[in-house]
């Protein structure tokens, strides 16, 4: 098949691209790397700042239609899929309808039915959100909702949703959101992970356990990474003897993965139900995930044996507990290191996961 796939969430098309094209398919990944990450592609559609960097991205992306045609599959990451006003993007949403084969929305990200869902109707006992039938009313929440509610990203994205052929979800809580909602077009798939050459079992150090956190400034109190790290350098200062602590704070993709090397484990996203792509790739790499493994998450993949997640509530005690028994039980780590590289193989190899996808594809085409 020949297949476009269109913008760019933590490496999820670009990691994808390499799997199927393994399996013999023709792909094309136009995006912007997912803006300062810089994750791989081969147009690349980012916008600079400014009004003029505005301009002269729609000019190219009209100057790219040419190449936009004539695909057998056409996978959007977002209803936001190019960075302009989301009322420019309903010209290029029906020009791929019109000259491709089959066009597909990905549930992957922050849109209007994870927004609208989480807000009002409140599948999930705590998410970007809500906590419980409390509605988050932090800045960057809020934000959030006066983005995509009553605007023109929500008559984009209900648009695309209904018009367009699939929506594959990558996570739980997306797939809770879309399915309901549609359920014979939406699908779940996991995210995919390349396995890395080499990984490790063991103890990052014999002496200290070493915990790595990422940051995005932009995203931090909405994600929960602020409430994370204060529990991390508050633990750090109390176990400073036989604890390290390595934060990298908006970096690019590939400085984030020479940083979260040799780490034990990784605190990311309090909010979330599941692992998103960052922690999955860790896990690959034998680092235990302290964040989001709840139920819901081993019981959409029907994974009945392992538990490599430390599931945190989205409360500071919870992080600050939780990581405080890994660092003083470090015998713990070997076992909980090799379920999460078991789980990675089982439900995220990346070749597997662009089987499914292409499985999927086929079904529609």
């Amino acid at each position: 098949m020949k297949i476009l796939l269109i913008g760019e969430y933590s490496n999820v098309h670009a990691t994808l691209a390499e799997g199927l094209r393994t399996l013999g398919h023709k792909v094309t990944v136009v995006s912007d790397g997912d803006g300062w990450k810089s994750y791989p592609r081969d147009i690349d559609v980012s916008r600079r700042p400014g009004k003029t960097g505005g301009i002269m991205l729609m000019a190219r992306l009209y100057a790219l239609l040419p190449v936009l045609r004539g695909f057998d599959v056409v996978q959007l990451i977002n209803p936001m899929f190019f960075e302009i006003k989301a009322e420019r993007l309903f010209f290029f949403y029906n020009y791929l309808r019109k000259h491709n084969k089959k066009v597909l929305l990905g549930g992957f990200g922050i849109d209007w039915y994870w927004v609208h869902t989480c807000t009002y109707d409140k599948p999930l006992r705590y998410s970007d959100f809500n906590f419980g039938d409390e509605v988050r009313t932090d800045p960057e929440a809020v934000r959030y909702q006066q983005d995509w509610l009553g605007t023109e990203k929500e008559r984009l994205n209900r648009y695309i949703a209904n018009d367009c052929d699939g929506i594959i979800t990558g996570l739980y809580e997306y797939w809770v959101c879309y399915h309901p909602v549609f359920p014979r077009k939406a699908t779940f798939i996991p995210y995919p992970i390349r396995m890395p050459e080499t990984f490790s079992t063991e103890r990052a150090s014999k002496s200290k356990v070493v915990i790595f956190i990422g940051i995005n400034r932009e995203r931090s109190a909405y994600k929960g990474t602020d409430i994370m790290l204060r529990a991390a350098e508050d633990l750090h200062h109390k176990y400073a003897h036989c604890m390290k602590l390595c934060v990298a704070e908006n970096v690019p993709f590939a400085k984030y993965q020479q940083m979260m090397e040799g780490s034990d484990a990784i605190l990311d996203q309090l909010y979330a139900y599941t692992p998103s792509m960052n922690p999955l790739l860790a896990m690959s790499k034998g680092i235990v995930c302290i964040g989001g493994g709840e139920p819901e998450n081993y019981e959409i993949i029907h994974e009945e044996e392992l538990r490599p997640i430390i599931n945190v509530e989205p409360t500071y005690e919870s992080v600050y507990r939780s990581l405080e028994d890994f660092v003083l039980h470090p015998e713990r780590i070997p076992e909980l290191k090799r379920q999460s590289i078991e789980y990675i193989k089982r439900h995220h190899e990346y070749v597997e996961v662009a089987r499914r996808y292409a499985d999927y594809y086929k079904s529609l085409v």
